[in-house]
């Protein structure tokens, strides 16, 4: 993963630099009877490197570590909810656009994923979406962000 990260990031003659983005965990909201299992928690960390190895591959974004960042975040509401506390967060690092994203589960059979990309100097959101996914598995997790990837963030205009 690193190694993808590390040189996809390099430019060739006549395009333009990939944008630095910060992209940071996904958030797991649970409105189901039970409590998320280690499989959904598990499930939740491989959506944050699949988020970051396709960004970094499509050749668009150079995306950068957010690690050091995730004690801050812990302390502090979600980023969907802290009136913009991800902006000067994403600009500390160099970042031009940032990203976070959350799965909601609703059941076993019915969550969804959402993604927002942000842009970090003004606020203005670049891209986002949300896609609606049946079953609880690793495979439809994987999927779904696959599909909210290629049908509603990368085909946005940057």
């Amino acid at each position: 993963m690193a190694a993808i990260l590390a040189t996809s990031g390099t430019a060739r003659a006549g395009e333009a630099a990939p944008t630095p983005i910060a992209v940071f965990d996904f958030t797991l909201i649970d409105t189901s009877p039970a409590p998320p299992s280690a499989a959904e928690l598990a499930r939740l960390k491989a959506l944050d490197d699949q988020l970051r190895e396709r960004l970094a591959q499509s050749g668009r974004y150079r995306v950068l570590e957010t690690a050091n960042l995730r004690e801050k975040l812990a302390k502090q509401p979600d980023i969907m909810r802290c009136n913009g506390c991800e902006l000067p967060l994403a600009q500390g690092l160099g970042a031009r656009e940032l990203a976070y994203g959350w799965v909601q589960k609703v059941s076993d059979l019915i969550l969804n994923i959402n993604l927002v990309i942000e842009d970090v100097s003004s606020g203005q959101k670049r891209a986002a979406g949300s896609v609606d996914i049946r079953g609880n598995t690793d495979e439809s997790w994987r999927r779904g962000l696959d599909y909210l990837l290629e049908e509603r963030i990368l085909t946005a205009t940057p």
